[in-house]
């Protein structure tokens, strides 16, 4: 529920204070009348005001549009009885809290209107009190019709806001829900077929070892083998899934090209800007294994890098100028471009390649997710 103090506008460009100046003020003109029944008829007017204006905010179904009505014809008297126009700053503001497009544009054209033909009347019937204070009634029209814009646009715009917030959390729940869902892959594909290997040479040797002892020694040094090339594998996996920083990655890289008599060249900074771990991971096992499919197949002689954080992806571009892709090579097949593009689904990424003067691959990340706790494009 909201506190008293939340019928005035939220953020609005006035300070709490000037709003209170305005509730204060219309006392000033009502109290200038001589009449006893006028100042009663005023005072009544205005409690009626202030408490149509906290019902409005309160409510959730059509009878906003009784409050609001209300409000305007309370606003047209008190122009008529006291020359006192400023109620319909309130009703300003208000207007733009009306989230049902037609509801607004309806209220907001009713409200200039009566609130301009309050004025011609006014001015009618309190000239000399209107002239005294045209810049302010001039002020309060521009306020009238801008300021309802200003607030539907912000309200619009903090709807949309949190909308985004709750899709980048589905996001991230998303993506730990596919990640998992890969380690399982993973180790089902690394151990499941090596433990049932296991199992089925285990189960010969035991009835060979009275029948075919040297068979037997064969089939446990291939359980034994199995086992090593099982665990080798784990390693790797257990490897992958930590968490790795592109930078990190790179010195390794640098590593390996050098160790294979390839020239390094590298463009752009590979430190990303409130860039999640788990991008930086993904991105930092697609550059691995593209270079390591230069090292193994381009016959190349120069590796470049590109590192690109824009505004709207994240780019990692290897070019070599090697022999291209061969036919059946590593990167696209196994665990080579169909990885990575597997990878990269995680995080809706995307990786093309062209083999034109050697290969280019080209590694997208959008930054749909690149968002920091705010809610603001980092």
């Amino acid at each position: 529920m909201q506190s008293w103090y939340q019928i005035f506008p939220k953020n609005p460009w006035l300070s709490l204070y000037a709003w209170v100046i305005f509730c204060m003020l219309p006392f000033f003109f009502i109290f200038r009348s001589s009449s006893t029944t006028e100042i009663a008829i005023g005072i009544l007017l205005l409690l009626l005001f202030f408490v149509a204006y906290r019902l409005s905010f309160n409510s959730k179904t059509g009878f906003v549009y009784v409050w609001v009505s209300i409000e305007i014809l309370i606003n047209i008297a008190m122009t008529f009885l006291f020359g006192y126009i400023y109620l319909s700053i309130f009703l300003a503001f208000f207007i733009g809290n009306i989230r049902n497009k037609i509801g607004f544009f309806i209220v907001y054209g009713i409200h200039i209107g009566t609130t301009i033909i309050a004025i011609a009347f006014g001015v009618i019937e309190h000239s000399e009190l209107y002239i005294t204070q045209l810049p302010f009634i001039v002020l309060s029209v521009v306020g009238v019709i801008l300021l309802p814009f200003n607030t539907y646009n912000r309200n619009k715009r903090e709807k949309l806001e949190g909308q985004l917030e709750d899709a980048n959390k589905r996001i991230s729940q998303l993506v730990v829900i596919e990640e998992r869902e890969r380690i399982a892959r993973d180790l089902h594909d690394t151990l499941g077929q090596k433990l049932s290997l296991i199992g089925l040479k285990s189960d010969l040797a035991g009835k060979l070892l009275y029948r075919d002892p040297e068979s037997a020694l064969n089939e446990i040094a291939d359980v034994r083998q199995t086992a090593r090339t099982a665990l080798k594998e784990v390693r790797e996996l257990v490897s992958d899934m930590r968490g790795m920083k592109l930078e990190d990655e790179l010195l390794r890289v640098q590593q390996i090209l050098k160790a294979a008599e390839i020239d390094f060249v590298l463009y752009g900074s590979p430190k990303l800007k409130n860039t999640p771990l788990l991008v930086e991971n993904v991105l930092s096992m697609c550059l691995k294994e593209a270079v390591t499919n230069v090292v193994k197949h381009s016959q190349a002689t120069r590796c470049t890098i590109l590192i690109k954080q824009k505004r709207d992806e994240v780019l990692v571009q290897v070019q070599d100028d090697g022999i291209g892709v061969p036919e059946g090579g590593s990167l696209t097949q196994g665990n080579g471009l169909a990885g990575m593009r597997e990878r990269l689904e995680f995080i809706n990424g995307s990786v093309d390649i062209s083999t034109m003067d050697g290969t280019t691959l080209n590694i997208r990340v959008p930054n749909v997710i690149l968002y920091n706790s705010k809610g603001a494009l980092s």
